[in-house]
């Protein structure tokens, strides 16, 4: 039975993507406003984190957040503590091109869409991606996200990486559950859709009755 690889975001209103980490975490291109997450925190996500992180999973990443991951996680303490050793066990997954070491415990390396492909097919517990905006485009136009999980806040940010980059395919998708919290964050689950379909629709073609062709003659004449 295929693995099932599910995406999670957090979003701004103009589609921002960040994770919920400090000012500094990824100041990639400039970016100065990490840590928005954080500023306008919503408790009402908290149970869809928690059902999201229930049980068994591997993690899916880009190269750039699990180096951010690695230089956190293994050492958090407190009420992260719970988060450090789920995040320990779990096994990362990294897809990148380079060959620069992977340190963090139970870090595998993927150098394709084909591999994960590949890994998506075997047995194993389901696979979340966190941030790794660079890898949706490829596995989006690859179908191998089964589910994508948005929580976009009501919060517009201008500027930053966003979760449909250049390369995202033209598809829809299915919206299977949504809700809004208390302070406006829009949390909604989709499913792949299919192919956009083609324009223009099949629909019947309108008839226009004698009269009402000589009614927009008369406008165009400019004698209504």
């Amino acid at each position: 039975m295929a693995r099932h690889i599910v995406a999670a975001a957090f979003l701004s209103l103009d589609g921002v993507m960040q994770a919920p980490g400090g000012p500094t975490e990824d100041p990639t291109g400039g970016f100065d406003q990490g840590g928005w997450v954080f500023s306008v925190w919503d408790e009402g996500v908290e149970a869809t984190l928690g059902t999201l992180f229930a049980g068994d999973y591997d993690l899916l990443l880009g190269r750039r957040t699990y180096d951010i991951f690695a230089a956190y996680w293994p050492y958090a303490e407190g009420d992260n503590a719970p988060m450090r050793d789920a995040f320990n066990a779990a096994n990362k997954y990294v897809l990148t091109r380079g060959d620069l070491p992977l340190e963090w415990e139970n870090s595998h390396r993927l150098s394709s869409v084909e591999d994960v492909a590949a890994l998506k097919a075997g047995d194993g517990p389901k696979m979340i991606i966190q941030g790794s905006s660079t890898l949706y485009p490829a596995l989006l136009a690859a179908g191998l996200i089964d589910e994508l999980i948005t929580m976009t806040y009501p919060v517009i940010i201008g500027s930053g990486k966003r979760i449909f980059g250049e390369g995202t395919p033209v598809a829809t998708l299915t919206m299977t559950e949504h809700r809004v919290t208390a302070k406006g964050t829009v949390i909604a689950s989709y499913a792949p859709g299919g192919a956009l379909p083609p324009y223009p629709p099949e629909a019947p073609i309108p008839i226009i009755s004698e009269r009402e062709l000589a009614r927009q003659a008369r406008i165009e004449a400019g004698s209504w």
